[in-house]
């Protein structure tokens, strides 16, 4: 493997590792507060990234300034977020809280496959993209090989932008506190006064916004078709377990290991380009069972 190529495979890693890293941050904020494996959360990435794209043609068509497109992502991603994170965690989450796990997980993939079908009947089966933006933010180079601003610098930082936001949020404010006292104990948080169903819903919600601007971000670069948010959500489920349910920073680390292996792979063993991720996945498991980033906690009585 060439030096050129290496760095074309790194540049690759890093794009892909920041969409995958914003989807896994939303399933796992939304496992550590509510104790939910989310399906449904593979809809709010191709919801918001078919949003994104009809958004951003519609304003091409009107001419309009790059970053009127760049905001139209965004404003995809939270109108998704919002509209679908509501529907989910009120219309069904809400009702099966305490039920049994397996129960909520089948209700979860119930409204992943009506979202699909509801994916097919307002974009039909052809691909959509907004390549329109990729190719105004232009390239750049850097020891001759040439890549996509877009790519290369856009997707990473906002994805780094998404991490430190949220750490902050949880760590400085007192509704992040209140989440983070959710996530140790429901039960105790409630007995201090913490509305733990408000509290739930909020970190649903932006939890679904994160899933929907993986999609947004990954409408420029990819084309979206029937069943994207099926790859995603499973690649996202490898990043969330082979980091530990729950695990914030765990989770960008393994998404960056896992989107850079894929990438090595793509250039240098096509074949493995699948299986890489679920290799990585299962050989932590059987390391360390609960994850590389889960820390022992202590047995309640």
């Amino acid at each position: 493997m060439t030096f050129d190529l290496l760095l074309l495979a790194l540049a690759d890693g890093f794009s892909y590792a920041g969409l995958l890293f914003l989807v896994a941050l939303g399933l796992t904020l939304i496992f550590g507060v509510m104790g939910i494996v989310n399906v449904a959360h593979g809809s709010f990435y191709a919801f918001g990234g078919y949003t994104a794209a009809t958004i951003a043609l519609w304003l091409v068509e009107r001419q309009a300034p790059t970053f009127v497109l760049l905001g139209g992502l965004l404003v995809a991603a939270v109108v998704v977020g919002v509209i679908l994170g509501t529907a989910v965690e009120a219309g069904l989450l809400r009702r099966v809280q305490d039920k049994d796990p397996i129960l909520q997980l089948l209700v979860t993939f119930a409204a992943f496959m009506i979202f699909e079908d509801l994916q097919r009947l307002i974009w039909g089966a052809q691909p959509q993209t907004a390549a329109e933006i990729v190719d105004r933010l232009g390239n750049v180079e850097l020891f001759d090989v040439t890549y996509t601003v877009y790519q290369v610098i856009l997707i990473p930082a906002v994805a780094a932008i998404a991490y430190l936001l949220l750490r902050g949020f949880l760590r400085r404010t007192r509704i992040g506190k209140q989440i983070v006292a959710v996530t140790h104990s429901r039960e105790v948080a409630t007995a201090l006064g913490i509305n733990a169903r408000r509290i739930g819903w909020l970190t649903f919600l932006i939890g679904a916004v994160l899933g929907a601007l993986g999609g947004a971000l990954a409408a420029p670069i990819t084309s979206l078709v029937p069943g994207v948010g099926t790859d995603m959500i499973v690649l996202s489920f490898s990043v969330v377990a082979t980091a530990g349910l729950g695990q914030i920073t765990g989770a960008l680390i393994t998404a960056l290991m896992i989107g850079v292996a894929r990438s090595i792979a793509v250039y240098t063993m096509p074949e493995l380009e699948v299986v890489v991720p679920y290799l990585i996945m299962v050989v932590v498991l059987l390391i360390r069972p609960s994850g590389l980033f889960t820390v022992a906690q202590a047995r309640r009585i």
